[in-house]
């Protein structure tokens, strides 16, 4: 837990980073990494495996269902790797590694939290889509976009473009889950997994009830691969969490992108 010989870890207040703000919020054994002003990460001191925000529970569920053992993950979006921790923690021996564009957000989180060593958790300061468009095929088992400006995604990462780089980078069965926070009528949502389809064979759009029905904000994973997702096995996993979501498959996936516009880039 959060103790007081722990109090040299956190900073007095904000912090200033390349990109703005960043702060910690510490709550009994759990930091919240606020990044100006809006929740980026969240770490559990005593038990990395538990997951704060709902579409982390979300992605974490989906990952659980693929095969057993390490796996080579890369996360789009670093924050304070909360996301990564649980991975390594679920499945020990796993490489990963996250990309973060802020250098003194990178310089910090090193600091105020203690994060795994390479090969277990490699960061890298860098641009999202300019090292995506430098990886080597097949060098991941799941890619996770969770790039937020504010709080929306840039929009050089929605692109269709963007999409084949992941498929390069992902090994056959491999799977890439996206992050929108999105409101009614969910249009963002819908023009990323119509974006995805055109790429991937597969897609899932996965989120809480009342977000998919359209009667509030909220976050909205999109999961696609080259290989079919078991839609009763994932069913049976996302309503384990805090906040049961719901997954849509196939033909219902197909629907919810209904005729939105494939993202390109300019």
């Amino acid at each position: 837990m959060a103790t007081a010989r722990d109090a040299h870890r956190w900073p007095d207040g904000p912090v200033a980073i390349d990109t703005g703000i960043a702060e910690l919020v510490l709550d009994g054994g759990g930091v919240t990494l606020m990044v100006n002003g809006v929740p980026s990460s969240f770490v559990d001191l005593d038990d990395p495996t538990h997951l704060e925000f709902e579409y982390q529970q979300y992605m974490a569920a989906l990952i659980g269902e693929l095969p057993a053992g390490p796996l080579r993950v890369v996360h789009l979006g670093g924050g304070a790797c909360g996301l990564a921790l649980a991975i390594l923690a679920a499945r020990p021996g796993s490489r990963q590694v996250a990309v973060e564009v802020d250098a003194r957000l990178v310089e910090l989180v090193r600091t105020w939290f203690d994060l795994p060593r390479p090969p277990a958790l490699r960061i890298r300061v860098a641009d999202a889509r300019s090292w995506l468009d430098g990886a080597r095929p097949g060098v991941a088992d799941v890619v996770v976009r969770d790039v937020f400006a504010h709080d929306e995604v840039p929009a050089e990462l929605v692109t269709v473009e963007v999409a084949r780089m992941v498929s390069r980078a992902l090994v056959p069965g491999g799977l890439y889950l996206v992050n929108c926070v999105d409101r009614p009528p969910l249009n963002r949502s819908r023009a990323e997994a119509a974006t995805l389809l055109t790429v991937f064979e597969h897609v899932a759009v996965v989120a809480e009830s009342g977000v998919l029905r359209g009667r509030r904000n909220g976050n909205v994973v999109l999961a696609a691969s080259d290989t079919p997702l078991d839609e009763a096995a994932c069913s049976r996993a996302l309503r384990q969490g805090v906040v049961p979501a719901r997954v849509l498959v196939g033909g219902r996936a197909r629907a919810f992108a209904g005729s939105a516009a494939v993202l390109t880039d300019p």
